[in-house]
């Protein structure tokens, strides 16, 4: 589990930077970069009635990842202490990134 800050403020999940959903999926299966990577789980907020069906923020949160050659991918989870997610105005996942991607060196 990872503590998390996010800065999509247009997600659904996204509440006082933290993140509502329990759990997130990083993608980017081969990426070499930050801007190569995205938060899969993000939702575009259309408003803030879905907001408030959400669960409470929560820092800590378990996160997947799908980014084989980031430095904290243990077994297709983060293994980071912490995370940051940005995007800010993000219209699709393609909009957001993992900004603590770090390629594992060979």
């Amino acid at each position: 589990m990872a503590k998390l800050g996010c800065g999509v403020s247009n997600c659904i999940y996204n509440q006082e930077h933290c993140c509502c959903k329990g759990d997130i999926m990083v993608g980017g299966r081969d990426a070499k970069r930050e801007s190569d990577t995205c938060c899969e789980s993000f939702a575009d907020r259309r408003g803030d009635f879905y907001a408030n069906m959400m669960e409470s923020p929560k820092e800590i949160i378990h996160v997947d990842c799908e980014a084989v050659r980031y430095l904290y991918n243990r077994n297709y989870k983060c293994a980071a202490e912490q995370i940051s997610i940005r995007g800010d105005h993000a219209d699709t996942c393609g909009d957001t990134l993992c900004a603590t991607f770090t390629e594992r060196q060979p």
